[in-house]
């Protein structure tokens, strides 16, 4: 396999294939199964620990079997997201002979090891808010579970299937489309007249324009880099394909090593955390007591937290005209919870069951003396008060009528307090989602890898293509994480490379593009019929 000739455009020799069949040594494979069981009993030992520091001894164990199921599904996501997007990030490394394919697969696992360890959550969480409010609110119920199964297992599905057939597809794009298919199919199942929120149009249409202009960009920006470096570095050597197996130049070399890198790491900050969001759902529906609320949060925050919340109380009560104020803290969280499944918070009959809701949180963190005190039975209604007040503000807009800079921007840090206490990601959740996403870099690749290499264009791919589409690539997802935005590595690079045949005049192969063109139209639709399907037939289930 490893001398056959690649011909250009018009049949022209190029280069020949890089060896893509060399198979791993033995000790290599029993060094990613220790791995592997490694990573799953440090889960298993990371979760008993975490039980054991807030006095739970045990879980049910229905809860325990639907805990190491949902956990098993989540990582085994995570594991297919890298087999299948991480193919795009060691293509260009591989094609033209700056690495050997089994060392570019285990140096991209590594670097996506690290991306997920250093990550913010930003983007987790920015997924989650895709959910249905109270399903979130109740992830431990039967129909939570049936979210988390039915969304993850579509997203696998989808994803392996475009991967047998060597497409390279959007991970992110088929978790958004099972996310939007689950919500479709839990405000179908709602009895008439019910409120009961389906999908948060607002916030999936942010993540639409992420995932839709990612691609474009991707093509555009990477045409014009190769057509600017062709302007500036005069180098013949980096507008050639390679020739014969012998390495590029040492300079070409280390900038398409350092690309590679770039985009794996930048690949596992981005897209390790869509599985890390999920996953604290579910240790929060089986373990809330130690997952609920970050027990980490110092005692020393507790007294600006209470002024925070106090303040943020006085400010809403200040708007809500004649508003009557809920009675109790559980009356109020009624009124806050319906008026987010219809994403209507702005009207003064909420903001006064929110200076109700907001002046309990601060009552009760102050009566406990931190967060981390907050006993077990208190924690589930505490952390949904928390949830529901900070998704309101969320949901409120960046400058809502009548409310002065001032307001807004202590209502936004007493947002920023309540994610500190809500939404948080254990050490132990990063480093065995780095496992999975690092173990699946280096099983599978081969299909894509050649798909990005050899059938996107018409020539061989350029030291300069490669860099080029790669440099974008790195860049554009780099931004996007920043932003906690989820972006698609897979439609950023491949659409990068096509970009850069077109600059270059080699053309494209169009049966190719057109196949890529279909995945990623029907990626969504079917995406969510999937999970919609999967998610009633699992409500039935369980």
């Amino acid at each position: 396999m490893s001398d056959t000739i690649l011909r250009g455009a018009g049949g022209a020799l190029t280069s020949p294939r890089p060896d893509l069949d060399r198979k791993p040594h033995a000790f290599g494979a029993i060094a990613f199964i220790l791995v592997f069981a490694g990573g799953l009993g440090y889960a298993a030992f990371s979760i008993a620990q975490d039980m054991r520091s807030v006095g739970e001894h045990g879980l049910a164990t229905g809860a325990l079997v639907m805990l190491g199921l949902a956990l098993v599904i989540a990582l085994g996501f995570e594991f297919v997201n890298g087999f299948h997007d991480t193919a795009n990030a060691v293509a260009a490394v591989i094609y033209t002979h700056s690495l050997a394919p089994l060392t570019a697969v285990v140096w991209s696992g590594f670097w996506n090891f690290l991306g997920v360890l250093t990550s913010s959550g930003a983007v987790a969480f920015t997924v989650v808010t895709l959910l249905p409010v109270e399903l979130i609110l109740q992830v431990g119920s039967t129909a939570g579970y049936a979210m988390i199964f039915a969304l993850l297992l579509a997203a696998a599905i989808w994803n392996l299937g475009t991967w047998a057939m060597g497409l390279p597809n959007s991970s992110s794009h088929a978790l958004i489309g099972s996310i939007i298919g689950v919500g479709l199919a839990n405000q179908l199942l709602a009895p008439a007249g019910s409120a009961t929120s389906g999908v948060d149009w607002n916030q999936a249409v942010n993540v639409f324009e992420s995932l839709l202009f990612s691609p474009l960009i991707g093509f555009v920006l990477a045409a014009v880099l190769l057509l600017a470096m062709r302007f500036v570095v005069r180098n013949e050597a980096l507008y050639r394909a390679p020739e014969g197996n012998k390495p590029p130049p040492v300079a070409i070399r280390a900038l398409l090593i350092a690309t590679c890198t770039g985009v794996s790491f930048f690949h596992g900050s981005n897209d390790g955390q869509k599985g890390m969001g999920l996953i604290m759902l579910i240790l929060i529906g089986a373990a809330p007591t130690a997952y609920a609320l970050n027990r980490a949060t110092p005692d020393s925050a507790t007294p600006a937290f209470v002024e925070t919340a106090q303040r943020a109380s006085g400010i809403f009560a200040s708007h809500a005209g004649g508003a009557p104020r809920p009675e109790s803290a559980a009356a109020a969280r009624s009124v806050v919870g319906d008026a987010l499944k219809v994403r209507e918070v702005n009207r003064p009959e909420v903001y006064a069951a929110l200076a109700v809701l907001t002046q309990d949180i601060g009552r009760q963190v102050q009566g406990y003396g931190a967060v981390r005190l907050v006993p077990a039975a208190a924690t589930p209604n505490v952390r949904n008060d928390m949830y529901l007040a900070s998704d309101a503000v969320r949901v409120m807009g960046a400058h809502p009528a009548g409310f002065g800079d001032e307001e807004v921007a202590a209502l936004k840090s007493m947002r920023g307090l309540l994610d500190e206490g809500t939404r948080f990601i254990p050490t132990w959740v990063k480093v065995t989602v780095a496992l999975a996403l690092g173990l699946g870099t280096m099983v599978g690749w081969k299909r894509i890898v050649v798909t990005v290499g050899e059938r996107i264009g018409k020539t061989h791919l350029t030291y300069a293509q490669g860099a080029s589409a790669e440099i974008v690539a790195m860049g554009t997802i780099g931004l996007a994480d920043a932003y906690g935005l989820p972006v698609s590595t897979t439609h950023v690079l491949s659409s990068g490379v096509a970009g850069t045949m077109v600059a270059n005049g080699s053309g494209l192969q169009w049966a190719t593009v057109r196949n890529l063109a279909m995945a990623w139209v029907l990626t969504l639709p079917a995406a969510m019929a999937i999970a919609g399907g999967l998610y009633v037939l699992l409500r039935q289930v369980f």
